[in-house]
């Protein structure tokens, strides 16, 4: 009874703070939009120069060197903290209210990757691509959280997708879920994830990550990139929720002794936990936090093996055909807090170890050959696609946005 109270007065109050916010969207109506202006944000502005708008953008700063002066993109992304690293093509803006209401409702068309704003008012021709940050994932999302979705989060997912005029999606799966999940009854384009065009630089990025953290070269690379647990849109975020019993010095040994080479681990932490500047601390000099990298793609892209427990990345990682193995130890407590996962173990191509020692038994029973085997079924089962051509895609589906009238 009582969270129900709080809740109801957090979601008054929510409503009353966009309402006022949202008047700021009417004021800039008075402003004319700019045919090529294009605002981008990832993470709600939490994450920097990262994720799906990121390679978007790319293409469009390519294009732009073939248009005329006059019809060249505008670049804007929306961050919050400023002190994050841009290329000189992008116009970095901090998030604020004023000019989230002044460049959405100035620009022909907007990116991102996750909701905008309760307070958020779009005008009559622009142009609204969601490239979400999930795709195929384990989470149960929006209306498949069923009584486990916080009123708030209906109410922002709701309005959202009333603004949306194309969702992305990589997989005849994910349009499934967008529809199921998000309140959505727009159009999905099958595109592919832009994100995941990085593995098209994936030897220069091999030695772009090896230089940046003074690895050898030849060093090989697991990318271990838990899921966020708790505190998101009902209470604060607490790094201790995300410690794991994952036994790091057996983890190497174990790799070392399957595959041979040196074995470093990257560790990433969620961006929500990278705003909160939490740091991994590690005394083997092999154990390295990288949370602070802003493109998890990229760490991918140059990595040998991947673990997580519950996040995307690992299909990310299996569309790049990149090793997975799953370590989920809460896997019980982990769905009756969030809902059903929506992948049952024995639908995924690759392991899901509960314990340490069952993961140690996955890595050395290893068969790459029949992996790539299974992640071929996978992607067949699912409808995936992953062709490195995605980002191209989108950049077409803008220029045809702003080659109309507005």
């Amino acid at each position: 009874m009582q969270e129900n109270l709080i809740e109801s007065a957090y979601v008054l109050y929510r409503k009353l703070k966009s309402f006022l916010a949202s008047i700021l969207y009417y004021l800039c109506r008075l402003l004319p939009i700019s045919r090529y202006k294009i605002v981008l944000s990832s993470f709600e502005g939490r994450q920097g120069y990262a994720c799906n708008p990121k390679y978007i953008a790319e293409e469009l700063a390519r294009r732009n060197k073939e248009r005329p002066e006059c019809e060249r993109y505008e670049l804007v992304w929306l961050v919050n903290r400023m002190d994050k690293e841009f290329p000189p093509f992008i116009r970095k803006v901090k998030n604020t209210v004023w000019n989230r209401a002044f460049h959405l409702s100035t620009a022909a068309v907007w990116v991102d990757t996750h909701r905008k704003p309760l307070e958020t008012r779009k005008r009559k021709g622009q142009f609204y691509i969601n490239t979400w940050h999930g795709a195929i994932g384990f989470k149960p999302v929006g209306a498949l959280r069923g009584s486990k979705l916080p009123k708030i989060a209906y109410l922002v997912s709701k309005h959202d997708s009333e603004l949306i005029d194309v969702f992305l999606s990589n997989s005849e799966w994910c349009s499934e879920l967008y529809y199921k999940a998000f309140f959505y009854e727009g159009q999905v384009l099958k595109t592919g994830s832009p994100r995941c065009d990085a593995i098209n630089r994936r030897s220069q990025l091999r030695e772009l990550i090896r230089r940046r953290y003074h690895l050898p070269l030849d060093a090989n690379i697991l990318l271990y990139a838990p899921t966020f647990r708790g505190g998101y849109q009902k209470t604060g975020v607490d790094a201790k929720q995300q410690d794991s019993s994952l036994d790091m010095e057996q983890l190497l040994q174990n790799l070392k002794e399957k595959f041979g080479g040196d074995w470093y681990i990257f560790v990433r932490f969620h961006p929500l936990l990278a705003s909160k500047k939490h740091q991994y601390n590690h005394t083997d000099p092999k154990i390295i936090d990288v949370t602070a990298w802003d493109d998890a793609y990229e760490l991918l892209a140059a990595s040998d093996a991947f673990i997580s427990d519950y996040s995307s990345l690992a299909f990310d990682a299996l569309a790049m055909s990149v090793p997975v193995f799953i370590y989920a130890e809460d896997m019980r407590e982990y769905s009756e807090e969030r809902g059903e996962l929506l992948w049952h173990k024995e639908e995924l191509p690759f392991p899901v170890a509960m314990n340490n020692d069952e993961l140690h038994r996955f890595i050395q029973r290893f068969d790459i050959v029949r992996y790539k085997l299974k992640i071929e079924q996978f992607a067949d089962k699912v409808g995936l696609l992953e062709d490195g051509q995605a980002s191209s895609r989108v950049a077409d589906l803008i220029d045809a946005h702003t080659g109309g009238r507005l």
